[in-house]
């Protein structure tokens, strides 16, 4: 027998093998991933036609209506109401799309009767409105607020009416015994919570500043990492943020420069204030004498449109459990074309797309259901701040009190390698063509011990760098990040990093689909048992309390 025909043998005895261990009556629902299918849908998603689904472009309005088409065709139940108050697959996801003018973004600084101006690169900023402030500047330490920590940089802080400068991150970021979740990052690390912390404290405007010791790229080095960022250089792809987002002041990032000039009336250094803080968890917080600023930022065009998120739901077959919710998502927007050059996103995220709209299926066809009921989710905007994923998570179409679990696919497609995004950052193993990683475990070690036992009969490698590292920022960056906000056991499940993301040549051709439909098959079998186990995973609020394994 040829060899190529041995090996398909093989992998087809393994696959019976496997099949045989899984309970009866999940069978005809894992028999329905077909490698075959995977192809044929990811070919298109990633396909010219749909010219690398920009959000609010047409190729993207084509992937999501494709999504519920493939919803309807399967039988779930429509979940969302449309424009005429009718069940449907889409959740209308308002937007303003905008486009900021980098050469009219300034801040300026008044001391001493003296004014001090930056513009882009050593400051930079986005608001979906015009946006001129003046008022005096405080420092507010890290800017997180984490009472089950007992940590606090706004406690006796006054900051109505003024503009609070942070550092990025978190404090004790090396520490591996910190109570923030020792070297990974937690809830309080990423930029949008220390803003709408902010917020709630009454600031009226955010700079955030990098920390002085930092062993991860600043926000600025960031944006020279990844592709999109310098080949659409000549075309900017334009911010969007919801119509109605909860941020409603603006935020700049600032460079170290930028930093040292505004806190040089402290007393003493940013350098000093961060390590005084990293070693006892102490706020440092005060006002800075003489130091008030004003922030300038201009939009070249701004419009309202809509986008949508792809939803449809699996009932619960128990009428007790039904009304409690699984959650499955990925999302369906890439990075457009420019130039000529089309970003055809087939791992970014046409496989996770594509593994939700197969998972949506196998369920569906599977005669018997889960005691919860599934909802199936694929999220608009992920490209442009998680925006769907914000949006369905303010504006929930099942309780999230009740949500006991969620799987997000973002990226289950290749295997992962060195790259210009990982570079120094983090170590990659050598071997990735059978691995998976797991990220956010740190909030629910139960749920990772789920997906590890259904895993004994899948044969995946399960690796958890990335919740022990914050070099990346990975734990916020795909949109399981607003349900985790809101206390969801909640996962992104992620091949990882390689030399083609966000770049063109990520395409169809260069997916490995034995391994997706193996995450696919652990991701149908995981969800069973969130669906039926009497105790579902328990969400952990304070991660530095969990034993770290």
């Amino acid at each position: 027998m040829p060899r190529t025909l041995i090996a398909l043998a093989l992998a087809a005895s393994l696959s019976a093998t496997a099949i045989a261990a899984v309970p009866t009556p999940e069978q005809p629902g894992l028999a329905q991933i077909r490698q075959s299918d995977l192809r044929a849908d990811i070919g298109f998603l990633a396909s010219d036609a749909l010219q690398g689904r920009m959000s609010l472009q047409p190729g993207d309005d084509a992937a999501a209506q494709w999504v519920a088409s493939e919803f309807a065709k399967a039988g779930l139940k429509p979940i969302a109401t449309d424009a005429q108050g009718q069940p449907g697959y889409l959740q209308a996801v308002p937007l303003v799309e905008y486009r900021p003018d980098a050469k009219a973004t300034r801040l300026t600084l008044t001391r001493q009767g003296k004014a001090v101006e930056w513009k882009d690169p050593e400051v930079s900023g986005s608001f979906p409105t015009d946006q001129d402030v003046a008022a005096p500047v405080v420092f507010a330490g890290y800017g997180i607020t984490a009472p089950e920590l007992g940590y606090d940089d706004y406690a006796g802080l006054d900051v109505k009416g003024k503009v609070v400068v942070v550092f990025d991150h978190e404090p004790q970021e090396t520490d591996a015994h910190s109570i923030f979740n020792g070297t990974g990052n937690t809830r309080y690390a990423t930029g949008y919570v220390k803003v709408l912390n902010a917020q709630e404290h009454g600031a009226v405007a955010v700079l955030l500043a990098p920390e002085p010791s930092h062993n991860h790229p600043s926000a600025q080095e960031i944006r020279t990492r990844i592709g999109h960022h310098a080949e659409h250089a000549a075309n900017p792809i334009p911010a969007q943020a919801l119509a109605d987002s909860p941020l409603h002041i603006p935020s700049m990032v600032i460079s170290a420069a930028v930093a040292d000039q505004l806190l040089s009336t402290s007393g003493t250094t940013p350098a000093a204030l961060q390590s005084a803080i990293d070693k006892d968890l102490k706020p440092r917080s005060q006002a800075l004498p003489d130091t008030a600023i004003s922030l300038h930022l201009h939009n070249s065009s701004r419009r309202e449109a809509t986008t949508w998120n792809a939803v449809g739901l699996v009932e619960g077959s128990d009428p007790r459990l039904a009304p409690e919710t699984i959650i499955i998502s990925a999302h369906h927007d890439h990075d457009g074309e420019s130039d000529g050059k089309i970003w055809h996103g087939a791992d970014d995220n046409a496989s996770g797309t594509v593994g939700v709209v197969t998972l949506a299926r196998a369920f569906a066809a599977n005669p018997a259901k889960p005691k919860r009921s599934i909802l199936f989710a694929v999220f608009a905007g992920e490209e442009r701040g998680l925006l769907g994923a914000y949006y369905l998570a303010a504006h929930p179409l099942r309780p999230l009190d009740t949500t006991r679990a969620m799987i997000n696919f973002d990226m289950i497609g290749r295997d992962e390698q060195p790259s210009p995004q990982t570079d120094g950052l983090i170590q990659v193993p050598s071997d990735t063509g059978n691995r998976l990683n797991l990220i956010g475990a740190a909030y629910s070690p139960d749920y990772q011990r789920t997906v590890a036992k259904a895993n004994e009969q899948v044969g995946l490698v399960l690796d958890d760098r990335f919740d022990h590292e914050y070099a990346l920022n990975v734990f916020f960056r795909s949109d399981q990040f607003p349900f985790v906000l809101h206390n969801v056991p909640a996962f992104w499940w992620f091949t990882g990093f390689h030399p083609d993301y966000h770049h063109p040549s990520d395409t169809a051709d260069k997916i490995d689909y034995p391994k997706m439909a193996k995450i696919l098959k652990l991701a149908y079998l995981s969800a069973w048992q969130f669906a039926d186990e009497a105790t579902p995973p328990r969400f952990v609020s304070h991660p530095g309390s969990v034993e770290k394994h």
